[in-house]
């Protein structure tokens, strides 16, 4: 086991502090900063999990959540970004419960990267996450679609591949007359990767919903769609 103390040290050594000033006027979120680089996160990440077992992985990464410093929550979310943990009930329910603690995009994102791959291991838990896209709290409603971009990036989805996609599009498609800036940013993103692999898809979401959406928006979520 990895004493958190440890941990934090690991991680506080290797901060800068005029960076740790600059992180925290740029995220706007008032809590602890260390000014580390997330390569160097990323590094610490992979070392502890060489190092302990499944249930000490899931101990460090709810206590180094906990500490509420910006790096740490980082690195607990990098401490389950992994294809396959098996069981994995645990490692979701964890991301889960971090979900509306969400207050910013930048930890979001790294957490919405290891729900993804919690979620394509088990796509049932999609019947929660869709509970999520009637919340008031903007960040855990955001997550929805972040959470869900994996199904964007698949070249060859079977059926049930394709009706999770057309689910989540529809949650997609009701937070078009949300006019909060990261959420329409958030249906842009999704639009925008899906259109790498789905084009015509995209084109008629926009056809059926752009109208409905914020112009920059529907600009974004077509920047990346091939000539028609």
């Amino acid at each position: 086991m990895i004493p958190l103390e440890d941990a934090v040290a690991t991680l506080q050594m290797q901060g800068d502090a005029q960076k740790a000033a600059e992180m925290r006027k740029y995220h706007k979120v008032d809590r602890p900063y260390f000014g580390v680089a997330n390569p160097v996160i990323d590094a610490a990440a992979k070392a502890w999990r060489a190092e302990v077992t499944l249930d000490e992985r899931l101990t460090l990464a709810s206590e180094l959540w906990d500490s509420n410093i910006h790096e740490c929550r980082i690195a607990a979310a990098k401490l389950l970004v992994q294809a396959r943990i098996k069981p994995d009930d645990a490692a979701w329910r964890l991301i889960a419960s971090w979900v509306p603690q969400f207050d910013g995009w930048a930890i979001a994102d790294h957490v919405s990267s290891a729900g993804g791959r919690r979620l394509l291991a088990e796509p049932a838990r999609l019947d929660e996450v869709e509970g999520w896209t009637r919340s008031d709290h903007l960040w855990t409603k955001r997550a929805a679609l972040v959470m869900t971009l994996p199904w964007t990036k698949m070249n060859n989805p079977g059926p049930d591949e394709l009706q999770a996609r057309e689910r989540i599009l529809g949650w997609a498609a009701d937070y078009t007359r949300d006019p909060a800036w990261f959420i329409q940013k958030a249906v842009s993103w999704w639009l925008r990767e899906l259109g790498r692999h789905d084009a015509p898809r995209v084109r008629k979401f926009l056809a059926d919903h752009g109208d409905a959406m914020k112009p920059s928006a529907r600009k974004d979520a077509s920047r990346k769609l091939p000539p028609a």
